[in-house]
């Protein structure tokens, strides 16, 4: 039977570089958007093993706090608006919405799973042009716990009514694909720029260099 295809938003569909101007208006260098969202990562991590749910908006304006006091920039709150209404308005990737529609073509679900809250998450794909080829856009803020937390993977199987073995989950982080594979979903790894497994982790089946190598292997086993 064909696997429900579940994706990643933020990196593995839309594109952060978008947000490299605001990064270098404010920090004198684009690169500042990777530590960044690095921090954000971590910060939404401590928030799982902690226990203490922060949605991801309030996690990613705190990392940009941090930033700022860790580089001596004082942000005034166009800044910080700025940035937030950017995360809402990401492009795609330019492999995204090919790959996507192949993928819908030869028969299977698609559906999105985020950290961001529902109405962003929904926002976002909407901007970005790819509504009309998801079924749904789900938000692990729906069970208040982040990704990596199991939750939101099992949560997204109940919505689709799929079993989680049948849960494909698509990703350009290795967090994010460790955690799939744990929690009994098959997952597959997208290679954006920067992006390479986690070593102590089993690889999943599927690897690609971009989405639409991924799509290709995806056909190939799923259809």
């Amino acid at each position: 039977m064909p696997r429900v295809i579940v994706f990643d938003v933020n990196e593995t569909l839309l594109d952060l570089e978008a947000l490299d101007p605001h990064f270098e208006r404010l920090f004198g260098r684009a690169a500042a958007r990777r530590e960044w969202f690095g921090q954000l990562l971590q910060s939404a991590l401590v928030s799982t093993v902690t226990g203490v749910y922060t949605d991801f908006g309030a996690v990613g304006m705190a990392a940009l706090e941090m930033l700022a006091a860790r580089h001596g920039v004082v942000l005034a709150d166009d800044d910080r608006q700025a940035i937030r209404e950017r995360m809402r308005t990401l492009p795609p990737h330019p492999d995204v919405r090919e790959s996507l529609e192949r993928l819908r073509d030869a028969g299977l679900r698609l559906a999105t799973l985020t950290n961001s809250t529902a109405e962003v998450g929904d926002a976002q794909i909407t901007n970005a042009g790819l509504r009309d080829l998801f079924e749904r856009t789900l938000s692990a803020d729906a069970v208040r716990r982040l990704k990596p937390a199991p939750e939101p993977y099992r949560m997204a199987a109940e919505r689709l009514d799929w079993a989680v073995g049948d849960v494909r989950l698509v990703a350009a982080h290795a967090w994010d694909v460790a955690r799939a594979l744990r929690a009994g979903c098959a997952a597959a790894f997208v290679a954006r720029p920067g992006q390479v497994l986690d070593p102590l982790v089993p690889a999943p089946d599927i690897v690609g260099a971009d989405l639409r190598e991924v799509a290709d292997r995806i056909i190939t086993v799923e259809s």
